[in-house]
């Protein structure tokens, strides 16, 4: 059984979040909204340095034996009419999945949201990947909407599942 920690993200994290991207990114299933190369490494370590300036996102990993295997990242909503509102990303490495990876950073990502005064998480998922909307459901996400070709990969468009998470009730 692997024991993880989960923590901040920090600049030196850069080139592991990058490469941990990467692997998720070209899985055959298509788990990632972008279907180009993520950024690089030097603009990454540029966007952990600007997230430590702001309040109002972070970036979260966990870590298992000195490796990232996950990330979560969060922004808050900066327009006034829904600055009670988050939206969040997710992704675990492959050979760690269905270990409560994911479950860890999404209870970091409410702790979060409760510190910073959000009161809704939300999220969009494709809806074939059936294990991520299932480990949502189990953590008490709801299903909100339904976006037909909300995201453009390849030469095609492709749906979204709108979910959302309440941290302290509507």
């Amino acid at each position: 059984m692997s024991t993880f920690v989960v923590r901040d993200a920090v600049p030196a994290d850069a080139g592991e979040l990058v490469a941990l991207a990467q692997a998720v990114g070209a899985e055959p299933e298509g788990w990632l909204i972008a279907d180009e190369a993520w950024r690089g490494i030097p603009d990454e370590r540029r966007y952990l340095k600007a997230i430590k300036r702001h309040p109002h996102a972070a970036v979260f990993v966990a870590e298992d034996a000195g490796q990232i295997v996950g990330r979560l990242s969060v922004a808050r909503d900066p327009h006034p009419a829904s600055f009670h509102v988050a939206d969040l990303g997710l992704m675990v490495a492959a050979a760690h999945r269905r270990r409560g990876i994911g479950r860890a950073l999404l209870h970091r990502a409410v702790e979060w949201a409760a510190d910073s005064r959000v009161h809704k998480l939300e999220l969009h998922v494709f809806p074939h990947n059936e294990p991520a909307i299932a480990l949502y459901e189990n953590f008490g996400f709801a299903r909100e909407g339904f976006r037909r070709g909300h995201y453009r990969r390849g030469p095609g468009y492709v749906d979204a599942i709108l979910m959302a998470y309440w941290v302290d009730g509507p």
